[in-house]
């Protein structure tokens, strides 16, 4: 059973806090970071669910990735943690959507090597944004890093969202 850690609780707490709600798509961790997520006593409050889109089909068919771009780049690829992520903020009507693919071994990807690994984060207002890992370790270890690194994003795109709605409603100042 995995334990609640303060990156989990903190975003939950965020979004309980300012009415937000969470959904997951996740490949390479398949169901880790709802995991996590849910491991948080209340996560029901924020978190909504999540799609563990493993096969490439799955992020075609049920959260709507481009099958050009899948086809093109891969289902290990930028643009498609982006379109994952918003995929299922807008199949789940979540207000924040975050999503990992990649490659967690033992065999390279889509001619990316283990390791590779994108996550991203689509919120309010078209906030889009995604990072890039190179994770070294086991398959088990690039896994769980990958949800560390997620959740460190999403965390920090809460954060300057909230800044920027304080901006806001301060008039600008």
């Amino acid at each position: 059973m995995t334990s609640a850690t303060p990156a989990a609780a903190g975003v939950l707490r965020r979004l309980r806090e300012r009415g937000g709600t969470l959904a997951a798509a996740e490949s390479l961790t398949g169901g880790l970071v709802a995991a996590e997520l849910t491991a948080v006593p209340g996560a029901s409050r924020s978190f909504l669910g999540s799609v563990t889109a493993y096969a490439t089909a799955v992020k075609r068919d049920v959260l709507e990735v481009d099958a050009d771009l899948l086809a093109v780049r891969g289902a290990v690829d930028p643009g498609v943690a982006v379109a994952m992520a918003t995929g299922v903020r807008r199949v789940l009507g979540a207000d924040w959507g975050i999503s990992t693919t990649g490659v967690a071994g033992p065999e390279p990807q889509d001619g990316k090597p283990v390791g590779t690994v994108f996550v991203a984060v689509s919120g309010p207002g078209g906030v889009r944004k995604v990072a890039e890992l190179r994770l070294n370790g086991g398959r088990e270890d690039i896994r769980r890093e990958s949800v560390r690194s997620l959740l460190e994003l999403l965390s920090g795109e809460l954060d300057a969202d909230a800044r920027a709605q304080d901006t806001e409603q301060n008039g600008g100042n």
